[in-house]
């Protein structure tokens, strides 16, 4: 999530300039290249292309290096094929189906697919839309169900107010949407060691306001699946009891994109008649750069039309459901040439191989014998550790501030309310983060242990400066 700039700033007067590169100056390393550009205000005349190259190149060196951020989801690495197609398209404005029909068909061909893959009862009657990710997929997926909601409730609204029923694990976004769209955000709190959703207690919350629930396939927490069998049973149940018919949205932000193809028994997908819409994100688990994310609704009924615009735009009819408008067509492009690469079996094999890195690393941070597994990498990808209950002298603070100093970024971070108590580091394997790469982090963890184990006392005083890391910016990576 990007912060909110202010453009007031300016450069300190007592700041010095300072000098480039002599050997910037391409034809004359002496002329004109005594001092560097500033940084808050336009410079008064231009540079070559190849010296502002270099001077934003050599400032982007200080950033952390991708390949090794175990804390993001998102993806870090494509093949050079994929990068290539990206690049030959990214002056595509995806919104312009009419000038672009191609882009358009194969943004028709992914979600025909997902629909496919998610076992739609008729991938023909799915509706979908490509998003610039989750974070707008889980919008549009709300206001799809509030809109339901209200319509069915006429005669009460606006002056019911309604609300959505979420674990206290959900995605950040969740809460935007219930702040932005007037809708009560009712979360259930996580108890002991559950940490995501209990379907008996979120029906418990659900009432005649309720416009939906939210289940979250892998939860950026520790990474497990939360039952979305069992919730919509639950729900059944309470349809029979009330006649309050209350949909469910899937968050698979990750998941979708796991579990089709290493889970296919575990049902939570269109299979359940009660989930009515799905979003995933392309640029995690899909295996694309990001921005792109997907969400689909089971057929038109779930996805009320007063909610699709129908533009005259440049020469063509377009239906769009999106909040945002102009982006670049290179994602979707990444995203169909993934897909038309991988197909089935190649994303089983992707993903079966990232699960194995994930429980590999897993047992051997476990066999160190300092640390306390919560989660193992069999759902997600991802595993979250915390000390053993004998390690006084450090805690998961002081291990990402010291595996940061050899290049690793993992994550230490509080649980939410009711297990505040509980701090942890987490673990988030994806495609390009091999076996060999895993090993060298063990062996780094365990190089440290020595080290650690020496303290007097857990060194980290301000645990969020300590790690540079806040859980809630991390939820917001969508």
């Amino acid at each position: 999530m990007s912060p909110l700039s202010h453009g007031t700033s300016q450069q300190h007067p007592d700041e010095p300039a300072l000098a480039l590169n002599p050997f910037f100056g391409q034809a004359n390393p002496v002329r004109e290249m005594t001092e560097e550009p500033p940084r808050h205000r336009l410079a008064a005349l231009p540079l070559a292309p190849d010296t502002a190259y270099q001077v934003v190149h050599d400032e982007l060196m200080l950033d952390g290096n991708a390949r090794l951020n175990l804390a993001t989801f998102v993806t870090t690495w494509m093949e050079p094929q994929a990068g290539q197609l990206m690049g030959e398209s990214r002056d595509k404005n995806i919104i312009d189906k009419d000038e672009y029909p191609r882009t358009a068909e194969l943004e028709r061909r992914c979600v025909a697919m997902l629909a496919d893959l998610w076992n739609a009862p008729d991938p023909a009657q799915a509706v979908g839309c490509s998003t610039t990710g989750s974070s707008e997929a889980c919008m549009l997926a709300g206001l799809a169900m509030k809109r339901r909601w209200t319509q069915r409730n006429a005669d009460r609204y606006p002056g019911a107010r309604p609300n959505l029923v979420i674990g206290i694990n959900a995605q950040v976004c969740w809460e935007k949407f219930c702040n932005y769209w007037e809708v009560e955000a009712r979360q259930l709190p996580m108890e002991g060691d559950r940490f995501h959703l209990d379907p008996h207690e979120a029906v418990e919350l659900c009432d005649e306001n309720t416009i939906g629930v939210v289940g979250i396939l892998g939860s950026t927490f520790d990474g497990s699946y939360e039952p979305i069998a069992q919730l919509c049973a639950a729900l059944d149940a309470y349809q029979e009891r009330t006649g309050l018919d209350i949909p469910v949205h899937v968050d698979g932000a990750s998941g979708a994109m796991i579990a089709p193809f290493l889970d296919q028994d575990v049902e939570w997908d269109f299979r359940l008649p009660r989930v009515a819409s799905i979003n995933t994100s392309g640029h995690k688990y899909g295996l694309v750069y990001p921005g792109v994310g997907w969400a689909l609704w089971r057929d038109k009924e779930a996805l009320p039309e007063d909610l699709v615009f129908r533009v005259n735009y440049l020469g063509g009819d377009m239906p769009t459901f999106a909040l945002n408008f102009s982006r670049p067509g290179s994602q979707v492009i990444a995203q169909y040439y993934t897909f038309l690469r991988l197909g089935r079996e190649g994303f089983r094999a992707v993903q079966q191989a990232t699960r194995d890195v994930a429980m590999s690393l897993a047992r051997k941070v476990e066999d160190m014998g300092d640390f306390k597994l919560l989660t193992r990498g069999d759902q997600l990808p991802v595993f979250a550790f915390t000390t053993a209950d004998h390690v006084t002298s450090y805690d998961v603070f002081d291990v990402s501030r010291r595996m940061r100093e050899t290049g690793w970024l993992v994550p230490a971070y509080t649980f939410p309310p009711h297990r505040q108590d509980l701090a942890v580091l987490r673990v988030v394997c994806r495609n390009g983060f091999t076996r060999d790469l895993a090993d060298l982090f063990a062996q780094d963890l365990t190089r440290l242990l020595p080290e650690l184990r020496d303290q007097p006392h857990p060194m980290v005083r301000d645990h969020q400066a300590g790690t540079g890391f806040h859980h809630s910016e991390n939820r917001a990576e969508r």
